[in-house]
């Protein structure tokens, strides 16, 4: 692990031959069976492991110190340091190869600006890759899509929010990869377009019609709610897309935005929005990855008085763990 084992030796003569000698007041005994000197040896390792196990609580448990205190019987400074010495021990997570990955790439937001993205294999429920940024980005992503090609990660669908850079990287890196946009990400989005309760009828209709999208399991439903969608917009089209004058600007902007920009985003959706009514091993969300989040911050969050750098590193051990738990 982050330890390590060494081998016991002699403090008389410095051998490395030495065998257990029975016990005094419950400690291991040894004798060296060079100069038969009795000795008693501390066993480092076994002491470190302990010692990380309190670590991996307080990283994965939501443990704090009071209890840390209470169970571990060192004191806080002694747990403290402990913790500093291992968050600044970063760990290094490994890809696994498949040939068949269904990848699903998402990011989130913490405080003081950090972005998290993840690329993470919803089959095993196991993270490939991460970065740590302050915004997606088509140069970062496009590396990361790259870095895992080359680690022989063979994807074969990807499922995400539809964000310009993520859509743009896997045109580039992976041209032949399926791309399935996320239908709760849609239907939330529009629905903070329109509101949950949305006054206007043509409004309501829309809002109807988009809430039915994650029920879709056939290609003779999607097909009909293509039809569905298409009949509404062409009845609204003139409402959708009316432009009012603004003297300030001395432009014309569109006089029901928010509707018309919900209206945009299923439309540039729809060509991604059923490919896994033909496959249905592709996932049509990211609830898996937003999931995973969660429980991310749910373990981040006693844990408030941490600086930047090792909030970046608290992440990165919660990340090393849980792929460890799905190994």
């Amino acid at each position: 692990m982050f330890y390590e084992k060494r081998k016991k030796k002699c403090w008389v003569c410095g051998s490395n031959k030495i065998h257990k000698k029975g016990k005094r007041g419950g400690k291991q005994r040894f004798q060296c069976a060079e100069c038969h000197a009795n000795l008693t040896i501390k066993n480092d390792g076994v002491k470190y492991h302990n010692q990380f196990i309190w670590f991996k609580k307080w990283i994965m448990e939501r443990q704090v110190y009071s209890t840390l205190v209470r169970d571990s019987k060192m004191s806080q400074s002694s747990l403290q340091n402990l913790f500093k010495f291992y968050l600044n021990k970063v760990p290094t997570i490994s890809v696994k190869n498949k040939l068949k990955v269904h990848l699903l790439i998402d990011g989130s937001y913490f405080a003081n600006g950090l972005c998290l993205i993840l690329y993470y294999d919803h089959d095993i429920r196991f993270v490939q890759l991460y970065r740590e940024t302050n915004q997606e980005k088509f140069s970062e992503i496009k590396e990361d899509l790259e870095n895992l090609k080359k680690l022989g990660v063979q994807v074969y669908s990807f499922t995400c929010d539809g964000h310009k850079a993520i859509l743009k990287a896997i045109k580039v890196v992976y041209p032949e990869a399926k791309v399935q946009r996320c239908l709760v990400h849609i239907k939330r989005q529009v629905g903070n377009y329109l509101s949950q309760n949305p006054k206007h009828p043509i409004n309501r209709e829309l809002l109807r019609i988009i809430s039915r999208i994650t029920w879709l399991k056939t290609a003779q439903e999607s097909n009909l709610w293509l039809i569905e969608f298409d009949h509404w917009y062409n009845e609204n089209k003139d409402y959708i897309n009316q432009k009012t004058y603004n003297e300030a600007s001395d432009r014309l902007w569109f006089t029901h935005r928010n509707l018309h920009l919900a209206v945009s985003l299923i439309i540039n959706a729809i060509p991604n929005m059923f490919c896994y009514i033909d496959d249905p091993e592709i996932p049509n969300t990211t609830n898996r990855i937003e999931s995973y989040f969660s429980h991310l911050k749910s373990k981040l969050a006693p844990h408030r008085g941490l600086r930047f750098n090792a909030k970046k590193n608290f992440i990165k051990w919660y990340l090393y763990f849980k792929n460890k738990e799905n190994k």
